[in-house]
């Protein structure tokens, strides 16, 4: 099935940017729908919360009961939805139905985002399917990272309605070649609901959902309380912030890039060694942090490794359910999403017991659990490989 095809994979590149870019860029616009609506920072801020959360629940389910239908019919569907929610957000004047416009996509963002890693990888010999995955998540990244100060951009300079006609514009242009270049893709194979949901015997599925839970904790759980590390330890000026926040972003790309390389060739090693170097970066930022130097070094590197990590959660997970890559990318997501979730509320712990420094024991202590749990998981695949 069309090998070797980029056109395919950079399509679905900036489709995934697309759909990131709806869910993370309302990030950059929570202080002017508060505004625009008159409603407070933490009830806009439920427009994030909510998108994340229908991610979450419906992950594991939308990609497997929509398994069975033409691909690129389920593509154009998504996208179709996204678009006319877009378009719902940039007219309404009340925040409840904005905020139905923000459930019903999150509902369907897996089923698009489950489709791109699954037929990405189909897209090319089965050997380099973990560099086309790579490459999609390129498209991750930049959705969660430029989207972001982009809007933000828009939404400042010219008005909200602009910022939010920029997710129209994107999910429209995507739609557009989706139709014209993406050709009729039948769904993978007949597989009943039942076959699909028995990888969820496997304790080695379970197993590696767990690593993949733990694997965001450790990256989200210190990240969502960077920018208060670079207020509150660094010091860091609000303008050097900003470049610091872009640089872990650019870095996160080029993460991307290299963790396709490693999972083509090494990916057991990539696995087993990432936590021990995240370790290394998060007692770097606890012991030199607070210099500027120092912790924008420290940043570039550590948004290289989240780059890295972003494909190997997705890795651990669909390596052990190849025979049912929709949904395993589907739990996937949600296993993220649920990472990112306990990540974020321990590091607001320990921050609150101890203070911003100690946001890294979290990444530091989800570590160390999977160091444990990836030994044993390394030596169940070892079975798995040889009675399959």
């Amino acid at each position: 099935m069309m090998k070797h095809n980029k056109l395919i994979i950079l399509i679905l590149t900036v489709g995934v940017f697309g759909i990131l870019n709806t869910e993370m860029g309302f990030i950059g616009l929570i202080p002017q729908i508060s505004e625009h609506f008159n409603v407070s920072t933490s009830t806009a801020g439920w427009l994030v919360s909510v998108f994340a959360i229908g991610i979450a629940i419906s992950g594991p389910i939308m990609p497997l009961l929509l398994s069975k239908v033409e691909r690129k019919k389920v593509m154009v569907t998504v996208l179709l939805i996204f678009i006319i929610s877009n378009i719902v957000s940039m007219f309404t004047t009340n925040f409840s139905v904005l905020l139905i416009a923000r459930v019903i996509p999150a509902i369907f963002h897996p089923v698009y985002i489950a489709l791109a890693f699954s037929v990405a990888s189909d897209s090319v010999d089965s050997k380099d399917g973990p560099k086309a995955v790579a490459r999609v998540f390129i498209g991750v990244s930049a959705g969660m990272v430029v989207g972001v100060p982009i809007v933000n951009f828009l939404a400042n300079h010219f008005n909200l309605y602009t910022a939010l006609a920029f997710f129209a514009l994107v999910n429209i242009i995507v739609l557009i070649l989706t139709i014209i270049f993406i050709p009729k893709m039948p769904a993978k194979a007949a597989m009943t609901y039942g076959a699909q949901l028995r990888v969820l015997k496997r304790p080695l599925t379970w197993l590696s959902i767990i690593v993949s839970v733990l694997f965001n904790a450790a990256i989200f759980g210190v990240y969502s309380y960077l920018t208060d590390f670079l207020n509150m330890v660094t010091n860091a000026p609000s303008n050097i912030i900003s470049i610091i926040l872009f640089l872990y972003g650019a870095a996160n790309i080029l993460g991307n890039v290299i963790a396709g390389k490693l999972l083509t060739t090494i990916p057991q090693k990539a696995i087993f060694l990432l936590p021990f170097a995240l370790i290394i970066i998060y007692i770097a930022m606890f012991g030199i942090g607070s210099y500027l130097i120092p912790m924008i070094i420290i940043s570039v590197l550590w948004g290289t490794l989240a780059g890295i990590s972003a494909n190997i959660t997705q890795y651990v997970i669909t390596s052990v359910a190849s025979d049912a890559p929709d949904l395993s990318n589907g739990i996937f997501l949600s296993a993220v999403n649920t990472g990112t979730t306990i990540g974020t509320f321990f590091g607001g712990l320990f921050i609150a017991s101890l203070g911003s420094n100690f946001v890294i024991f979290i990444g530091v202590f989800a570590c160390i659990i999977n160091i444990c749990l990836i030994y044993f998981r390394n030596s169940a695949l070892k079975h798995f490989e040889t009675t399959s």
